[in-house]
């Protein structure tokens, strides 16, 4: 069985499960205060920034803050317990498949559902836009290509953080405790993107992006410079140790 047959069986099981509703889930939280609020979008406070990057900032803070790193938890544990809880693991295990070809399988397989909760985002934006320029009689809808740009850069961010998320969760058996230690990694990502350190907490990668982005909306008010070296190497480094991590240990337990 090659490597796409095992991301086409992964992605037949998707299709059984609620995992594409979890995704959509923290979209419609983010953006419906966003429209009840719309008015806060003309608040500025001083800071140099149009209403409508405004809008699409505060939109996407919450977002990329905890959404979609949360998102990411829950999905990489789901994708585990999922064949755990029913024997699953034992059957793929016994296939003349390695084991780490069946753990990049379903990584791949998370990448995706990331993908697809970008694609809700991007969804959910453009409709909240259309509904709030209609509400304030003032055109909030930015340029798709902006809009898109910049949520396809959130994503390829996030690809080392579900690395290291993928890694815990093939680590960690209980549930709980990956779970808890997937969430409570995200909250020092908003301290320490402002530290000299960044880029060697992969959970940090989508919030310093769209910070950077901020910057450029709101002129002085971040650094508007990405930092690509020491970043890149050491975003590639983290990615592929946790993914070498994570194989090596997919399946061990079961394997005993």
């Amino acid at each position: 069985m090659n490597f796409f047959s095992l991301i086409s069986v992964e992605l037949k099981k998707i299709k059984r499960s609620k995992i594409l509703l979890i995704l959509l889930v923290p979209v419609i939280m983010m953006w419906v205060p966003g429209i009840i609020n719309s008015d806060f979008a003309f608040d500025t406070r001083g800071i140099p920034i149009t209403p409508e990057n405004n809008f699409f900032i505060q939109g996407y803070m919450g977002m990329v803050w905890f959404m979609i790193p949360a998102s990411l938890v829950i999905c990489t544990v789901l994708l585990i317990q999922t064949e755990r809880s029913h024997g699953g693991i034992m059957k793929m295990l016994s296939l003349p498949v390695s084991s780490a070809k069946l753990c990049l399988a379903k990584f791949t397989v998370l990448i995706l559902l990331a993908s697809a909760q970008m694609l809700m985002t991007v969804c959910a934006y453009y409709l909240s836009a259309v509904l709030v320029s209609r509400i304030q009689d003032y055109d909030f809808i930015l340029d798709p290509l902006y809009v898109c740009g910049n949520t396809l850069g959130i994503y390829a961010g996030a690809i080392p953080m579900a690395a290291v998320f993928w890694m815990v969760a093939c680590l960690i058996q209980t549930p709980v405790f990956s779970v808890g230690i997937g969430l409570a990694s995200i909250v020092p990502s908003v301290l320490i993107i402002n530290t000299k350190i960044w880029f060697a907490y992969p959970m940090s990668y989508p919030f310093y992006l769209l910070m950077v982005q901020y910057g450029k909306a709101a002129e002085g008010m971040y650094d508007t410079r990405i930092d690509w070296l020491p970043w890149l190497p050491a975003a590639i480094l983290i990615t592929a140790a946790a993914l070498a991590i994570a194989c090596v240990r997919f399946g061990a337990a079961e394997r005993k």
